[in-house]
């Protein structure tokens, strides 16, 4: 049995395998977690907007590393089922790093959830921090609308990050009054699973900045890659293109979607093919990050659009999710 790990950042698949569970893993190895990085600017308060799925992973591996969290969100219902999932997932790790005691386990799980407090009222929770998380919708204006109200009730010291994975941070910090304090911190999902972290700087971000958010991930035990404010960054910048470029080849009639996958899976040992990757990202997903790419680099032939995948999110048909996509699920 085989689960995909995320669903626009892919970067890990599951495997059973009769009693064992493996994860294969597309980004670099990871190293040992460690909470002993010391942050070019001291980070102690984090504030993390957005009650999702990534925000709340996130939430959880900050809290982990002994930083106060304040988790942020416009909907009380949000919050309390981000709550709900970071006990569940703490409880898990717990269990498997305590095993046969009870009372570790309750300690572990108590002593993170210490340190994560929820809110929605988002001036106030900012107020105090060191470093706010943005981890809301790839929207641009809503971004930009969000990280204006954010510079309004925190002081010039405090550093911004977004979690954005496909949106360039030139773009998302377009109206920032302190560019230099502005950097992306691109997780992984789950968080707390996925070891990779893609810390990005665009011209504006300071040495400073850019050290103390390298800093923090790796405080986070995390495994951190730098990278510039490029499409993409680096996963996303290599995976979508390499699921086009399987699709123009089967749009061509060269090979066949099934020969294409089985050849990456055995030729380059791949744990799935582009198409069997794409069901499980979301047809829609990958359509979205494309679109953007196209409307904002229109000359350059890396980004085209694919008339068999425009199709088939056209009819609803999005992968995994929805029963079928290239492939039809049961």
């Amino acid at each position: 049995m085989m689960w995909f790990l995320y669903i626009m950042d892919v970067v890990g698949v599951v495997f059973q395998v009769g009693n064992e569970i493996m994860i294969v893993m597309f980004s670099t190895p990871a190293r040992a977690f460690s909470t002993s990085a010391v942050l070019n600017k001291s980070v102690n308060n984090v504030t993390i907007i957005g009650a999702g799925l990534m925000g709340s992973g996130i939430a959880q591996v900050t809290a982990a590393a002994k930083l106060n969290v304040n988790l942020v969100d416009s909907n009380e219902k949000a919050l309390q089922k981000a709550q709900k999932g970071i006990q569940s997932s703490i409880a898990r790790i717990a269990k498997k790093k305590h095993a046969g005691d009870e009372a570790a386990q309750k300690a572990l799980v108590e002593s993170v959830l210490s340190k994560i407090t929820v809110s929605t009222n988002l001036p106030k929770a900012v107020e105090q921090s060191d470093l706010v998380i943005e981890a809301i919708v790839e929207n641009i204006e809503v971004k930009r609308k969000l990280f204006a109200e954010i510079e309004a009730n925190t002081s010039a010291q405090t550093l911004l990050a977004t979690n954005t994975s496909s949106l360039k941070l030139i773009d998302i910090g377009a109206n920032l009054k302190h560019k230099d304090r502005f950097g992306g911190l691109h997780f992984f999902n789950p968080v707390p699973v996925m070891k990779l972290l893609e810390v990005v700087r665009f011209d504006a971000t300071s040495k400073e900045t850019f050290d103390s958010l390298l800093a923090y991930g790796k405080a986070a035990g995390k495994t951190t890659v730098a990278c510039k404010d490029t499409p993409g960054f680096i996963v996303n910048r290599l995976l979508v293109p390499y699921c086009f470029e399987a699709l123009r080849l089967a749009e061509r009639g060269d090979a066949s979607k099934e020969d294409i996958d089985v050849a990456m899976k055995l030729g380059a040992g791949y744990p799935m093919g582009p198409f069997e990757l794409s069901d499980y990202v979301g047809l829609d997903t990958l359509k979205f990050i494309m679109d953007g790419w196209v409307k904002d680099h229109p000359n350059d032939p890396t980004f085209n659009a694919s008339e068999s995948l425009n199709k088939l999110v056209k009819e609803g048909k999005l992968g995994r999710k929805t029963g079928e996509g290239f492939y039809k699920y049961n």
